[in-house]
């Protein structure tokens, strides 16, 4: 079998470029069949995506990098059904691979890529805004979870946490930030083209097809990559500070049941909120918009799991 190497080699600032170095000598001394394309900037994945995919036939693609990296490769995949996806995780929250179940140390991950003894056929996520669409593997938001995104993305605390191997400590500095400068917004939202539902002080819609976000919130614990449905959650009417309080009981994943947090689960959900917010999906950031709608899309992608 030939195996396609998408690499990130700026992941976690330069480590995805490390452990290519030692990836790629394995993959020799074991005589595996592979072909490389390392990105060289923002978008780059996506573009390689697209190309390799091409030709309609079946591949088995090899991501290594962050929770970016999976976002644009699966955004080029021409047909995500004819892929099969492996990974090596880089990055500095690696939701993927935490709610996939696979191992975050390089060799052990390159080892269950190349056994392929278990795959999951993952949900493919679709958010639309505006006529535009794009997908995602892990979640999407609009509104306060959002921001954080979009402000990690450019914070320089990321690139140092990132050298201290601390790299998803960012998201909490940053919420925290975010969380005080939030205003609150009404939002309607329905799932599945039920009954509307109205939350007058919304600080975020988070759409999970993964357990976590922003390194390992786990916002909606019981979510199943395969189950042909989104979960939603809405934070929504509650003061400032115990949206905070309940930051920390997210990790653990023991916010369910609070005042202030709902649950819903649908495969197609629309949210409209009263003014613009910003959106992203897989931690990678849109522009702002007033009204989303996600759904599970048609066709699933094969992953590689441990």
């Amino acid at each position: 079998m030939k195996y396609i190497f998408i690499v990130n080699p700026h992941a976690r600032s330069g480590l995805g470029g490390m452990t290519w170095d030692i990836i790629e000598p394995e993959l020799k001394k074991r005589r595996v069949g592979y072909q490389v394309f390392l990105t060289e900037k923002q978008g780059h994945a996506e573009k390689i995506a697209s190309e390799v995919s091409a030709d309609g036939e079946e591949h088995t693609v090899v991501v290594l990098g962050g929770d970016g990296t999976i976002n644009e490769v699966l955004n080029g995949l021409q047909d995500p059904g004819k892929i099969t996806m492996g990974y090596i995780p880089i990055g500095s929250s690696n939701d993927f691979a935490r709610g996939l179940g696979i191992c975050r140390e390089p060799l052990e991950a390159l080892d269950t890529v190349l056994a392929a003894q278990k795959i999951t056929e993952l949900d493919v996520g679709v958010i639309s805004r505006e006529g535009k669409e794009r997908r995602f593997a892990i979640s999407a938001g609009i509104g306060f979870d959002a921001g954080v995104c979009h402000q990690v993305c450019l914070s320089r605390w990321k690139v140092l946490l990132n050298k201290l191997n601390l790299g998803k400590l960012s998201y909490a500095a940053v919420a925290l930030d975010r969380l005080i400068r939030c205003r609150p917004a009404p939002m309607k939202v329905w799932v599945d083209d039920g009954r509307e539902e109205t939350f007058g002080k919304a600080y975020f819609a988070a759409f999970m097809n993964l357990p976590c976000e922003g390194g390992g919130f786990r916002f909606c614990p019981e979510a199943l990559p395969s189950d042909g449905k989104m979960d939603l959650l809405v934070a929504a009417d509650v003061p400032k500070l115990k949206v905070l309080l309940l930051l920390p009981f997210a990790l653990l994943g023991k916010h369910i049941g609070f005042r202030g947090v709902t649950i819903r689960r649908g495969s197609r959900i629309r949210v409209v909120s009263e003014m613009p917010l910003p959106i992203h999906t897989d931690g990678e950031p849109l522009f702002l918009r007033r009204a989303v709608e996600v759904r599970t899309g048609e066709e699933k992608i094969r992953v590689i799991t441990g």
